[in-house]
């Protein structure tokens, strides 16, 4: 199998572990926060990059899930989206595009 097609399988499985961390956010954070943390480890072994959809939903600190109004919070300074999240405090911020 050549490294190409390894990435591109990587990719998908990390995006597979995605969507079952929102899935499971509600009931079970410590198992999404497991799928974040393996989709990770995926991606670190596998050279395949998370992709910045992705990047925005997990917290970089603790590895969390993260879910606007649940365990983060978003606010809007300047030309930042400023993002927190609320079990360890880890403040993140995104440049805004400006059109």
């Amino acid at each position: 199998m050549n490294k190409s097609k390894i990435r591109e399988i990587a990719t998908e499985r990390i995006y597979r572990l995605f969507e079952l961390a929102e899935q499971e956010s509600a009931k079970h954070p410590e198992r999404s926060k497991r799928y974040v943390q393996l989709a990770r480890k995926i991606g670190t072994r596998n050279k395949a990059k998370i992709s910045k959809e992705l990047k925005l939903k997990f917290c970089k600190k603790c590895g969390a899930f993260l879910k606007e109004g649940k365990n983060s919070e978003v606010k809007k300074e300047n030309s930042y989206a400023v993002v927190k999240c609320n079990e360890c405090s880890f403040v993140k911020r995104y440049g805004l595009k400006v059109a």
